[in-house]
């Protein structure tokens, strides 16, 4: 569940850079990519030419290490000859329409001798609903690399406007790349929103979310920036459903084959014969895949803003758009996020999103194997929506096991526990009654739409309870139950402690030490024996300074600004120090131990002495100011 490979330990020793062709792998990243003969019609191609002015803000040296891009000893140190490499092959801008119309003139040095793929797929934000004019609006896929631990797709965002991008749609023609005036869309990226998205994805990776991570960062003077990433499968539901969409099957068998034979070839899935088992399988992994990713999403309160074109989020579930993701701190269930012309849907409508993605799934599968599509209300009570809802049931319920403090060893044995889901059942009942408890204020705007705050932060009162239950009184009154969840959202009106709500004390109480006596039992522990376990975990997963969505902004801000008086070196060791503090998963945290031990008290010496420890204080005061946000 938690990936502890890319925990890589950091050698002080640096490695002998005598041979330029050290990093000769980059140069095989140049455009070409397998999809092109899978979808001819899916993509638009682009010639390219070198954008100058650029320097590498951030590179992810552990990912690079894991796609065999660099030597695995390769340490973490940028140098003239990587950085020259890095820019080469990423600082580049298409040549689209507007610049061949205009008669664009581009020094032969500057143009790069292959084509470079902006993929067609549908999106909601564009005047036609089925694909023929939406896709990578502002981004291109690089193309591939394949190394000995898999095949990898790379795609930039921030490299020039496409005939796909909304602003060509709503304008009615082509649009030059970074011109202000348009509505949306002018092909370029933001610094800030790069550093989000890099921070983001490393601590949601190493939690066990799945998610594309960026691998490059490529900062110019005027705040822009061109945002490399890197997954292994960079297709999105949306691909697909252009196509079904369209009813044009050949595109979508082409389009299924090659998913297919890219998951077997990184041995993510097993090699299968006959095309309607291959087909089965594929349906019964995106019913997995869906479920767990709206389970694990709800539970940890991640806002990705799912819709039935399934645009913004991979095909295994893994996150890809961080510009409209958001972290909240507290149970924030009726945010919806305002896209000018319409509002989104809020974390809990995103379980029926990724049902219904699941159900088209079932529509273009049935397709396939029939030869022609039928209505997509066929298929609403599928046999592999029900598998959909099952496993979301039961991913839920593993990931609040998880968070209340269970170790993983335990989730699968405590969970199909007909005592424990019975003391679960009733637990959560007392739970939500907290954690979904709204302000009196009611709905209001926010700066990028409307919210109905949450008041009660149930983080901090699972940290707490295991030290109760094992204190001499063992329980908690009602008046420091309350001070211990009441956020900075909450009135006094909110928090009036009425009968009714003191009797929700009593019973949150004993329901949980109903639930954690169940566990101990299924388990072979003793409570208090249980009760420490947990308590030294959930101090951990339920941390008081935990990143939220307004705390990311602003630590992304603070990162790029200490750039201008810090080296690489410092800033990439304020973020990966970041990065590790954030990650909260006891297994993780005890990894980084056992990897480190010394080194990271050292390295914490060493910082302090360069100045930058007052600037990491400053990021972790921004996470604890901002920790029950959006």
């Amino acid at each position: 569940m938690f990936h502890t490979d890319t925990i890589i330990s950091q050698s002080s020793k640096s490695l002998a850079m005598k041979h330029s062709n050290i990093y000769k792998h980059f140069s095989r990243i140049d455009g070409s990519h397998p999809l092109r003969e899978a979808v001819p019609d899916g993509y638009i191609d682009y010639a390219a030419r070198r954008h100058h002015g650029g320097s590498v803000f951030y590179f992810n040296f552990p990912l690079a290490r894991e796609m065999g891009l660099l030597a695995s000893r390769h340490p973490d140190e940028m140098n003239a000859t990587l950085q020259r490499t890095l820019l080469d092959t990423f600082s580049i801008q298409i040549i689209n329409e507007f610049d061949i119309e205009q008669g664009l003139k581009i020094p032969a040095r500057d143009r790069l001798p292959g084509m470079y793929m902006a993929t067609r797929y549908l999106q909601m934000q564009h005047p036609g609903k089925q694909g023929a004019t939406s896709g990578d609006g502002r981004g291109l896929w690089n193309g591939y690399f394949k190394g000995r631990r898999g095949t990898w797709d790379i795609s930039s965002c921030g490299t020039g406007t496409t005939a796909l991008s909304p602003a060509v749609a709503n304008e009615g023609r082509f649009v030059q790349t970074g011109d202000d005036n348009v509505s949306y869309g002018n092909g370029r990226a933001d610094l800030s929103d790069g550093v989000c998205a890099a921070l983001m994805s490393e601590v949601y990776h190493n939690t066990g979310i799945a998610t594309e991570r960026t691998l490059v960062i490529i900062a110019y003077p005027d705040g822009t920036a061109i945002n490399v990433r890197a997954t292994r499968n960079l297709l999105r539901p949306a691909h697909f459903f252009m196509h079904i969409k369209q009813n044009n099957l050949p595109a979508l068998e082409g389009l299924i084959e090659y998913y297919i034979d890219r998951q077997v070839q990184n041995g993510l899935w097993p090699r299968i014969k006959g095309r309607e088992s291959r087909y089965r399988y594929f349906l019964d992994s995106v019913s997995r895949d869906f479920a767990r990713m709206a389970a694990r999403f709800e539970s940890d309160y991640i806002f990705c803003w799912l819709d039935w074109d399934g645009d913004n989020i991979l095909m295994n579930g893994g996150i890809i758009d961080y510009g409209s993701l958001r972290q909240f701190g507290l149970f924030h269930h009726k945010y919806r996020y305002d896209d000018v012309e319409r509002m989104s849907t809020t974390i809990t409508e995103q379980k029926n999103k990724a049902r219904y993605i699941v159900q088209t799934f079932a529509q273009i599968v049935d397709a396939l194997l029939k030869g022609y599509k039928s209505n997509i209300k066929c298929y609403s009570h599928h046999q592999w929506l029900a598998l959909f809802d099952s496993f979301f049931v039961e991913s839920r319920e593993e990931a609040f096991l998880y968070r209340l403090g269970l170790a993983p060893n335990f989730l699968d044995k405590a969970r199909r526990s007909r005592s424990v889901a019975s003391s679960l059942k009733r637990f959560r009942r007392s739970y939500d009654y907290f954690e979904r408890a709204k302000s009196k204020k009611g709905v209001y705007q926010v700066n990028d739409g409307i919210s109905w705050d949450a008041i009660f932060c149930m983080r901090d009162v699972m940290r707490e309870m295991p030290a109760m239950m094992l204190s001499e009184k063992g329980r908690m009154e009602a008046e420091d139950f309350i001070a211990i969840i009441r956020s900075r959202y909450a009135g006094d009106d909110d928090v009036l402690l009425t009968p009714y709500r003191r009797r929700c004390i009593r019973n949150f109480q004993r329901d949980y030490r109903g639930l954690l006596t169940a566990i101990a039992a299924v388990t072979g522990q003793s409570l208090p024996g249980l009760l420490r376990s947990v308590q030294r975990r959930s101090a951990i997963i339920n941390r008081y300074d935990r990143i939220t969505g307004d705390a990311i902004i602003h630590v992304a801000e603070q990162l790029i600004k200490a750039s201008h008086s810090l080296s690489k070196h410092q800033v990439l060791h304020l973020f990966n120090e970041f990065v590790m503090a954030q990650t909260l998963a006891p297994e993780y945290q005890a990894a980084i131990r056992r990897k480190f031990g010394r080194k990271i008290i050292l390295k914490q010496g060493n910082r302090a002495r360069t100045g930058s420890s007052y600037l990491y204080q400053q990021m972790r005061q921004t996470v604890v100011d901002h920790r029950e946000g959006l």
